[in-house]
């Protein structure tokens, strides 16, 4: 099972339908253009694109798994009491003082350009559960890093 937001949810849809109406028939078009060409056994473009093919159809199989075994958590039940999945939380870092803002999504949303971090990694992990004015103390590769909850919002 995969949790995920509504947003999330709607982005893999729309992915899905995109590649199923769009990437699937182009790349269809590509293998009997290919195919008009002649011998199969010595054309490059074919075998190309049965390779693309292959890929696609993969990805499709796995998008419709994910959006199959997807559960959507409601937002609107969420709450700002402590830290948890799809909550946005704003650290300090008590040896340095940086401050930083991340929301805790489900592994198929983060993105770190976007201050989006995965449920399933290990400063996700070490703040689930925390309330704001906690201490985390969270191993990261570069060792043991010490995190104070400023604020938890939504």
């Amino acid at each position: 099972m995969a949790y995920m937001s509504e947003e999330g949810y709607k982005k893999l849809t729309e992915e899905l339908r995109y590649l199923e109406t769009v990437k699937r028939p182009e790349i269809s078009r590509q293998i009997a253009e290919a195919r008009d060409k002649g011998d199969l056994s010595e054309n490059a473009e074919y075998d190309a694109a049965k390779e693309a093919q292959g890929l696609l159809e993969m990805k499709i199989n796995t998008l419709k798994k994910t959006i199959g075994e997807a559960k959507i958590i409601d937002e609107s039940k969420l709450k700002t009491d402590s830290v948890q999945i799809l909550t946005k939380v704003t650290l300090r870092n008590t040896k340095t003082n940086a401050r930083m803002t991340y929301s805790i999504v489900p592994e198929s949303e983060a993105n770190l350009k976007e201050h989006k971090i995965s449920v399933q990694t290990p400063i996700a992990q070490g703040l689930l559960g925390k309330k704001v004015g906690d201490t985390a103390e969270i191993t990261v590769p570069q060792g043991k890093v010490s995190f104070e909850i400023i604020e938890i919002s939504i």
